[in-house]
């Protein structure tokens, strides 16, 4: 698709299509232009809503909220998907088929839209386990060898670039990925050296903590 032919679509086509649009002509064309047999970038977010929520907005504690996400962990994480270089169940069973066949510029793609859109805001809390949750995530848990989140992840745990948002994700989503860390279903050197000594509690309070963020 040539950057007027986008353009020509904005005034009949939804929102989040003309922003894929865009997004895929600046990549260099659309999936069908590349051969790679895409379907069309709105297409394929159209079938991301079924599992991550419109827009990115998850409503189940099973799939990640996308919308806000940086956008270099996204395509990092496709591009696993698609590569079968991440492996942990979920990955198999969700993402393999739906990552098979996504060109470069529709990952690209994607993953513009889905960082360009408003986070889902946190829930505050109070509680013992939020708090003592910070306190991990602040400093880590020196006696166990456990490293403090914060020094990858932001004092906000924005995420940078290839390092991912945490900040308002479901609890249940981020507990089973640390323990998919701790047991190397899910391959990743650092995030298994920190993830190997926590405790089951500890998990629950530094996720209860982020998905107050």
């Amino acid at each position: 698709m040539r950057d007027n032919e986008a353009r020509r679509l904005a005034a009949s086509t939804p929102a989040a299509f003309v922003f894929v649009a865009l997004a895929v002509a600046a990549c260099g064309g659309t999936g069908s232009e590349s051969g790679s047999g895409d379907s069309t970038v709105a297409d394929t977010l159209h079938m991301c809503d079924s599992c991550h929520g419109r827009d990115g907005r998850s409503i189940s504690q099973t799939f990640p909220d996308l919308a806000g996400q940086q956008k270099d962990y996204i395509v990092t994480q496709l591009q696993a998907y698609r590569d079968k270089t991440r492996a942990d169940p979920h990955a198999k069973t969700y993402m393999w088929g739906m990552a098979a066949r996504l060109s470069d510029p529709t990952v690209q793609a994607i993953a513009a839209y889905y960082a360009s859109q408003t986070p889902a805001a946190g829930e505050p809390g109070t509680s013992p386990e939020i708090s003592t949750g910070k306190k991990i995530y602040a400093e880590g848990i020196p006696s166990e060898s456990v490293l403090p989140c914060i020094s990858c992840h932001g004092p906000k745990a924005e995420g940078n670039g290839p390092i991912p948002r945490l900040a308002g994700q479901h609890p249940d989503y981020l507990a089973l990925q640390l323990e998919e860390y701790a047991s190397m279903a899910r391959a990743n050197e650092i995030m298994h050296e920190i993830s190997k000594n926590m405790t089951a509690e500890q998990i629950s309070e530094v996720t209860a903590y982020l998905a107050t963020l």
